[in-house]
């Protein structure tokens, strides 16, 4: 087996790769130079300038959103303390309107209540009265009732029916004592 050439030897009559040659040094510098002469001159006024637009249109766009956003959550904000402001008016009115109808209520039951005690003293009054006619009317048969109630117990006893005149005057004797 034959070994390897060493990489800076051409191989059997072939010339070495031209790049690695010396003599084209010089050459390669100044084309290196020109390309990346070229190259920088294209990306300082071509491509950065495209992606710095690019950049500042993001940016642009993000501060924009951001505006936008801060806008919404004032917006938000407001129709929150809105909401709450008008959640708080409408309970004090609930309560005003409750306050109200006990009041309403309180005062129509107070009415209620003294027109119904003035009714219940009328009929208290009639049955005061009632109860004083019918005692008047008792005692004034109680004298009556004590008469035939004695003539019927000296009747029982004696066998014989006593006088009015004398029933009634033992009757006024035992009352006046």
């Amino acid at each position: 087996m034959a070994e390897p050439a060493a990489h800076s030897q051409a191989p059997a009559g072939h010339p070495a790769f031209p790049p690695f040659q010396a003599e084209h040094f010089p050459s390669q510098l100044a084309w290196l130079a020109v390309s990346f002469v070229l190259l920088y001159v294209l990306m300082a006024k071509v491509a950065l300038p495209r992606i710095a637009a690019i950049f500042a249109e993001r940016n642009k766009r993000i501060g924009d959103d951001l505006k936008a956003a801060q806008g919404f959550k004032e917006q938000s904000d407001a129709a929150h303390a809105a909401y709450e402001k008008a959640l708080a008016d409408a309970r004090a009115r609930a309560q005003a309107i409750a306050a109200e109808t006990r009041e309403q209520q309180a005062a129509a039951a107070e009415a209620t209540n003294k027109r119904l005690e003035a009714q219940l003293h009328e009929r208290l009054a009639a049955a005061e009265q009632s109860i004083a006619a019918t005692r008047t009317a008792a005692m004034g048969h109680v004298g009556t009732i004590a008469a035939d109630a004695a003539s019927a117990i000296v009747e029982r006893l004696i066998g014989q029916t006593p006088a009015d005149h004398e029933v009634a005057a033992a009757l006024g004797d035992g009352l006046k004592r």
